[in-house]
This record gives structure tokens, C-alpha cells and sequence, in this order.
């Protein structure tokens, strides 16, 4: 039941399989202390990681997991919000235990952690609070600020944002122009070129923006909002937009805070879930007092620069998502082993039988592999793709393997964003599920799982556009090269293996989703090449009804390949002989997820693919009254 932490945590992490992945699985004790990463060697590493497990699990950090929940938000005539004293309580124990500082670099102060530690300890803080480890994106701004900004940005803005906490903002939706950033109407003036402050050209700001997340509370002294805006004569769409830095107050020369600058926090939103973040709509200069903001390294390049963020606000909301089914299961798990409810199946005849534990069922143990998994095989694409990020860091020096390694990350990021956000929603209602009635009560903590977790396959480009940025962006723009590259990678896991491998059947099913989601992606550009000609345009619409479909397919292959590595390693270990009991079992559970996700998941290619060539675009031709 959620307790406070005297009892026991709503939050169940997995550490055992994150080092799994970060170690046994993908080798970071060669690199990690070395090169980039020489701040942070493999012993430090896992120290990290266990300390911030102990953290997120046994702090106020999970125990302020209802409160910010229960407790409505505060928002003031003057545009201050106010958040749930437990939560603001535990994000001053986060920025007091320096663990904003992980992510950082060292020349900001920073641990110098690989991009695959860093998400590693991402997935703790997201599992054990999603909407506490929305907040203290400030940290994450001022690396932006730092890499785009001009020297007097970086001095009077990041450097604060970091050594003082302040809170920071990605502001780019607006009330009439949602997922169509570029129709974004939000307008800067020019007021004076660069100065010898060298914060950058100046603009005042008007407009109206929504659904901005942690806007505003009073654990931050001050918040930098990173806004996009359309100078004055500027062209339309996404590349007529610039980017300002906008502080809620001024700052001085000397780094003190002065006057309260004209942006406001002018709405709240009720939602479903994450309720303990402040999603807010933000009115610029629009109350009489001018809303300054600074170009952004004095460029208009305002979709590039943002991109940095968005990004990583794609990474992370996957994470969210993967974090709280994988708690969300381990959860149900818990219950299943303790709740006595039935005879066993074999003596269900037998009125006398004893009753017993639920894992004993047959569908619950489904309903619980299904789950195990999923959540094994989405920290496994979560931590690739980090492990990646690091492959990237560390062929900095040679401009072609960095490039490479660079197309692999953003073919990955859609996989990652729109599969977890999806599949982790889907899921939790099976952790749910195997509570029975008790899981749609508040004494567990699964239905706050779900109400947090719907917003993931929404904010930061909903599933649909992550599909087609996957295909068109991703896919095509390089003649499919970095797909290939993947391909390749499990096309050759799939025909190793010598007499008596034990892992034939799974092999197999990997080999054949590669050939259905090939032949997938060929049937959707196809469609796509067709409607270049004006009298078959209308082919579009059948690449455009099957391409999320494909982002399924193509992640439940790459989910595959990596489940099926890790379940080699795993036999290895048993193999090699001398574990405990504790790891022969883990190990066994590996094995058991990669030989379900090949046998259940992995078929459902051949279905979706059949679908895509099959469909001749009658839902388009469908009346809208018939709907």
C-alpha cells in the first residue's frame, strides 16, 4: 500500500537489471573512466547509481508521490504558483544532494556522467516521482544556454541556473498551434542590437503560450523560460521562428534578481494526471509591462536550437514511460506472490482444495510475463540508446563514425519515445489488472501509474508524428543507411549459433520480423512514391494510416534483438557455473523475456505488415458522418 517511507515505498526499482544492461550486457567498464567520461569509471558508476536508488526510493522524493497528487496547485493574482509543500521539500532534498549535478559536465560543475549513466539514473528518479523529476529542468537549460548562448548569456543565465537551482522552461505550444509549432503566431519586436553585456539582441514579447510544464514555483527563485517567438518580418513555419531567453526576473549585472520581468503564469491546468507539475499557460507582455527576452547566441536559428531540447525531452518522456511500467509490474508482481485467492487450476473441480497464490494462475503469470517483458525490453532500447549517445561522445575526434553514431541516436529517439509512451499505457492496465479490484482503488498505486503515464504518448510530439518523423525524417532522408546499419546487426544475431543452440526458435522469429518489417517500410514508401503523381496523390493517406503501425514493428524488432543478446549473456553466466541463487534466477528471467517477446510479441509483425499491403485507403473514402 503507498506508505510513507517508515513503511515501505510505493517505488520498486530494477537496479540489478539496469547494471545487467550498463555492464554485462553493453560493456561500459571498457570506456567508462577514459576519455570523456574519465571523471566517472565503472566503480563510480554503480556507487552512483546506488546512491541515488537509495535516494528515490527511501526519501521524501517517493513519499511525496501522493501528496503531489492529492494536493491542488496555487496559482496567484500575480502569476506565482505554489506546489505541494512535500514536493517542494523533496526537490530541495534533490538539489541539496547535488543530484542535479549528475548530468552536467565538469566545466559546469557537473559529474562528467556518460549519457548512459545519466538515463540510467533518470529511469530511478522518473519510476520512484515522474512529476518531482519534471521539475529540476533548469539544469538541463543552462547545458543548452551554455553550448548556443552568447558569453554574457552563459555568465548572467546558465551559470545561476545551475549554482542556484533556478527552474527553466521549453515554451513553444500555443493555444491555437498545438503540434503545428510553425503556426506559431507569438510575436518579437526588436529593441536594441547586442550590447556591451553581450546578453544579446533585445526583444519585447507578446503572446499567449500553453501547456508549459514547471513554469513556475517557489522552490525556484527564478525561472529562465527558453521561448520561440516570430520576429517581426520573419517568414512563416518552424524556420521564421527564433529563440529568446525570457527570465521571470531580471538580472543584474552584479547576478542579483531586479525587476519582475512581463511574463506571467495566467492559468492552470486541471488534468488527469501528473498533477503535482505545473502546466501552465504563459502570457507575455500582454499586462502592461514589456516581456524582454534575449536572442538566443544572437542568431535566429530558433527550431535548431530548440530541436536540443526537444530531443531530450523525447528521451526522457520514453524513460518516464518505460520507468513507471517497469515499478507498475514490479508492483502487481509483489501482490501476486502474496494474494491467496482460488484453487489451483488442476483441482479447481475440488470444492476442499486449499487456496492458492494468484501466481499460480495461468493468465496471471501471462498477464505478469507479458508485462516483465515489455518493461526489460524497453529499458534494454532505453539504455541502447544511451549506450549509443556514449559511442557518439567518444568518436568525437573522428567526424564520420561521430556523424554515424549521431544518425543512430535520432533513428532511435521516435522507437523510444512513441513505443514505451505506448506500450507502457497499454501494460499498466495489466498491472492493474492483476490487482482485481484492489488496483482501482488509491490504497495502491497503479491507478496514479496510469494517470501520470497517459500524458506520455502526447506531449513532445504525440505517436503519430513520432511515426512519421521515424519514416520521412529518419528512414528515407538517408536512403534508409542508418536503418540498414541496424539490420545488419540482427540480421547477424539471428543466423549465429551453432548445433545445440539453445535459442533456434527465437533466432528464427527475430529473422522473420526483420523480413515483415522490411517489407512493411517498402509498402508505405511505395504508397508514398505513388502519390508524387498528382492523379494517385491520395495514396499518401494509406502510408500516413499504416506508419505508426510500422514504428510498433520496427521497435518490437530492434526490442527483439536486444532482449535475444541478453539472454546469450545470460546463458553464458549459467553456463559458466558459481552464481548465487539469487542471479541463477535473474538470469532465468532474462532468458524467459527474450523467449516470450520472440514466441509473443514478435509475430505480430507478419500481421501488421499484410495490413499495410493490403489496405487500398477505404477509411479515407469513409463519409465523416458515418463515423
Amino acid at each position: 500500500m503507498q506508505k510513507g517511507h517508515a513503511d515501505v515505498s510505493h517505488y520498486k526499482s530494477n537496479l540489478r537489471d539496469i547494471e545487467f544492461n550498463l555492464f554485462e550486457v553493453l560493456g561500459a567498464d571498457e570506456y567508462l573512466g577514459t576519455g570523456p567520461f574519465s571523471a566517472v569509471d565503472g566503480e563510480q558508476a554503480r556507487m552512483l547509481l546506488s546512491e541515488l536508488e537509495r535516494f528515490t526510493r527511501e526519501s521524501v522524493w517517493a513519499d511525496s508521490f501522493v501528496p503531489a497528487d492529492r494536493e491542488p496547485l496555487q496559482l496567484s493574482p500575480e502569476g506565482d504558483v505554489t506546489i505541494p509543500e512535500q514536493l517542494d521539500a523533496a526537490l530541495k532534498a534533490f538539489y541539496e544532494a547535488g543530484w542535479h549535478l549528475m548530468p552536467l559536465p565538469e566545466h559546469l560543475g557537473g559529474y562528467g556522467s556518460p549519457p548512459s549513466v545519466r538515463w540510467a539514473g533518470m529511469e530511478l528518479q522518473l519510476g520512484a516521482h515522474a512529476t518531482a523529476a519534471l521539475w529540476p529542468i533548469g539544469a538541463l537549460m543552462a547545458t543548452i544556454v551554455d553550448e548556443i548562448g552568447t558569453e554574457g548569456q552563459k555568465t548572467r543565465f546558465a551559470t545561476p541556473m545551475i549554482d542556484k537551482c533556478w527552474g527553466g522552461t521549453m515554451v513553444l505550444t500555443e493555444p491555437d498551434a498545438g503540434s503545428d509549432v510553425g503556426a506559431g503566431v507569438s510575436k518579437a519586436t526588436h529593441v536594441e542590437d547586442n550590447g556591451d553585456d553581450d546578453l544579446g539582441a533585445v526583444y519585447h514579447l507578446e503572446g499567449v503560450k500553453r501547456f508549459i510544464t514547471s513554469a513556475d514555483a517557489q522552490t525556484h527563485e527564478n525561472t529562465v523560460h527558453l521561448v520561440l517567438a516570430r520576429p517581426e518580418g520573419a517568414g512563416p513555419g518552424t524556420k521564421g521562428l527564433s529563440l529568446f531567453l525570457v527570465p521571470k526576473f531580471h538580472v543584474d549585472a552584479d547576478g542579483s534578481l531586479g525587476e519582475r520581468n512581463g511574463v506571467r503564469v495566467s492559468n492552470l491546468e486541471k488534468k488527469m494526471g501528473i498533477k503535482g507539475s505545473a502546466t501552465c499557460e504563459l502570457t507575455m507582455g500582454l499586462d502592461g509591462t514589456p516581456c524582454v527576452g534575449y536572442l538566443a547566441g544572437d542568431v535566429h536559428d530558433g527550431i535548431r536550437q530548440m530541436f536540443m531540447v526537444i530531443e531530450y525531452a523525447r528521451m526522457m518522456v520514453g524513460t518516464k514511460a518505460m520507468a513507471t511500467l517497469s515499478t507498475g509490474y514490479l508492483n502487481a508482481l509483489d501482490y501476486a506472490k502474496i494474494r491467496v485467492q482460488g484453487a489451483d487450476m488442476t483441482e479447481m473441480t475440488d470444492k476442499t482444495a486449499p487456496k492458492t497464490e494468484i501466481i499460480n494462475h495461468p493468465d496471471v503469470r501471462r498477464m505478469l510475463m507479458e508485462q516483465k517483458a515489455h518493461a526489460e525490453g524497453m529499458r534494454a532500447l532505453v539504455m541502447y540508446a544511451g549506450w549509443v549517445q556514449d559511442r557518439a561522445m567518444l568518436e568525437a575526434d573522428d567526424d564520420e563514425a561521430h556523424t554515424a553514431w549521431l544518425a543512430r541516436e535520432d533513428l532511435l529517439l521516435p522507437l523510444v519515445k512513441g513505443y514505451c509512451s505506448e506500450k507502457a499505457y497499454e501494460l499498466l492496465g495489466l498491472s492493474l489488472q492483476t490487482f482485481g479490484g484492489s488496483g482501482f482503488t488509491q490504497d495502491y498505486p497503479i491507478e496514479q501509474y496510469i494517470r501520470d503515464a497517459k500524458i506520455d504518448t502526447l506531449y513532445e510530439g504525440t505517436t503519430a508524428i513520432q511515426a512519421l518523423d521515424l519514416l520521412f525524417r529518419k528512414i528515407v532522408r538517408d536512403n534508409g543507411a542508418t536503418l540498414n546499419w541496424f539490420a545488419e546487426q540482427a540480421r547477424e544475431l539471428a543466423k549465429a549459433g551453432a548445433d545445440g543452440d539453445p535459442f533456434t526458435v527465437e533466432r528464427t522469429r527475430l529473422g522473420e520480423a526483420l523480413d515483415h518489417t522490411q517489407e512493411h517500410l517498402t509498402t508505405l514508401i511505395t504508397y508514398a512514391m505513388a502519390s508524387m503523381d498528382e492523379d494517385t496523390r491520395t495514396e499518401i493517406y494509406k502510408t500516413g494510416l499504416n506508419s505508426t503501425e510500422f514504428l510498433y514493428s520496427l521497435a518490437e524488432t530492434v526490442i527483439g534483438w536486444l532482449l535475444l543478446r541478453q539472454a546469450e549473456v545470460a546463458r553464458a553466466a549459467l553456463d559458466a557455473g558459481d552464481v548465487s541463487d539469487g542471479d541463477r534466477e535473474f538470469y532465468e528471467g532474462k532468458i524467459a523475456s527474450a523467449r516470450w517477446f520472440a514466441t509473443t510479441v514478435l509475430p505480430k509483425t507478419e500481421l501488421r505488415r499484410h495490413k499495410a499491403e493490403e489496405d487500398d485507403g477505404w477509411l479515407m473514402r469513409l463519409s465523416a458522418g458515418a463515423f
